[in-house]
């Protein structure tokens, strides 16, 4: 891996230009082994986070396949994000492999979050069924989206409406309270478990759906009153969102993962923490990121409509995305040349080897089409 090249592309989108301070909206890493200039290159991109030194893009390139690490201008922004807007920006880097790389075959890696991205990606630029919020005209070149050959789905979930649901507490009384908490949903409460009863878990996953269902309300009463008001937004926060029962109890969908623990850390600690998702929102970002009523970044309208070849990877110790979310993802997929396999690691494939048998698995499903 260490003759893999890198190389800078910067460059601008439709609807966003070079700024002021001379960074472009739109910015990834290349990477290509030492030998011949591949045909097939795959490229990840995510909602907001830095993909562009992604963790696969050094094993896959020195398999002879080539890998964009690619950023929207919502990289860190996810509060401003726009799925018309990103969608735009993808298109800019698919682009770039086909006409500055003489790539023949685009695969799109959709890795946690990004699953949903870029079947949203892959399925506009087949359909163009997404639409920009309320109020809001089109990005450019939504409609002109080159489709990719490929779509890979590793360790992801159903999309950001579903993971956020799915990790809520249930037991947040007031939104805009930390504190105030209903015993009687408290996952926390030893008198709920773990381990937790299904009267339990099915009165807690309700309320969670309550919970996302009521910030929409207040979202949208909010967002009209703002209006009013002369604002275009507003910022506001989501509390606790480090509580999915599967983090605390592993007897509920059994895995290899490390019990009593999230991305974060333990859950108790992690959910009175800062650091969730959805911890930064506006009134916007939510109905069109978070709401499972409106959101466009649910996976499965966007899964129903793809039917490119797809691969679907899970990760057995995964602490926030399960063994149903991949399943979920496989039967959504309207393709008929699909498979599923699971790889006995971690959310990040951390564990020796594990990267290795990543690359390998999606090299040889590559092979065996292209």
């Amino acid at each position: 891996m260490s003759d893999t090249t890198r190389e800078f592309v910067g460059l601008d989108s439709t609807t966003a230009h070079r700024a002021g301070s001379g960074g472009h909206p739109c910015q990834g890493l290349y990477h290509r082994g030492a030998g011949p200039r591949p045909t097939v290159a795959v490229i990840a991109t995510h909602y907001q986070i830095d993909f562009s030194e992604h963790y696969l893009a050094e094993h896959l390139a020195a398999r002879g396949i080539g890998f964009l690490g690619w950023n929207t201008r919502f990289r860190g922004f996810e509060s401003s994000f726009l799925l018309d807007h990103a969608l735009v920006d993808i298109g800019v880097g698919v682009r770039w492999l086909r006409e500055a790389q003489g790539i023949e075959t685009v695969i799109l890696l959709g890795n946690s979050g990004g699953g949903s991205l870029m079947a949203a990606y892959q399925a506009n630029a087949v359909h163009r069924h997404v639409t920009p919020l309320a109020g809001m005209r089109p990005a450019a070149g939504l409609d002109d989206l080159p489709a990719a050959d490929g779509y890979v789905a590793s360790a992801a979930h159903p999309g950001r409406p579903d993971v956020l649901t799915a990790w809520m507490d249930a037991s947040v009384v007031d939104e805009n309270d930390a504190v105030t908490t209903d015993p009687d949903l408290d996952l926390f409460d030893d008198r709920n478990g773990p381990p937790y009863s299904a009267e339990f878990v099915a009165r807690y996953r309700a309320a969670q759906i309550a919970r996302n269902d009521a910030i929409t309300d207040w979202a949208e009463a909010e967002l009209t009153r703002v209006r009013a008001a002369g604002f275009s937004d507003r910022p506001f926060t989501v509390m606790r969102t480090w509580a999915d029962p599967r983090m605390v109890d592993p007897t509920l969908e059994p895995t290899g993962r490390e019990p009593n623990s999230c991305y974060a850390g333990v859950p108790a600690k992690a959910n009175r923490s800062t650091h969730g998702i959805a911890a930064a929102a506006t009134l916007r970002n939510w109905i069109g990121m978070w709401s499972l009523r409106h959101a466009q970044t649910r996976a499965e309208p966007h899964l129903n409509r793809i039917d490119c070849p797809a691969l679907v990877i899970n990760a057995e110790r995964d602490t926030g995305v399960y063994p149903s979310d991949a399943a979920r993802i496989f039967d959504a997929l309207a393709s008929t040349d699909k498979t599923r396999c699971s790889i006995d690691t971690d959310h990040y494939f951390t564990t020796p080897g594990a990267r290795e048998d990543k690359a390998d698995t999606i090299a040889t499903w590559i092979t065996r089409r292209w």
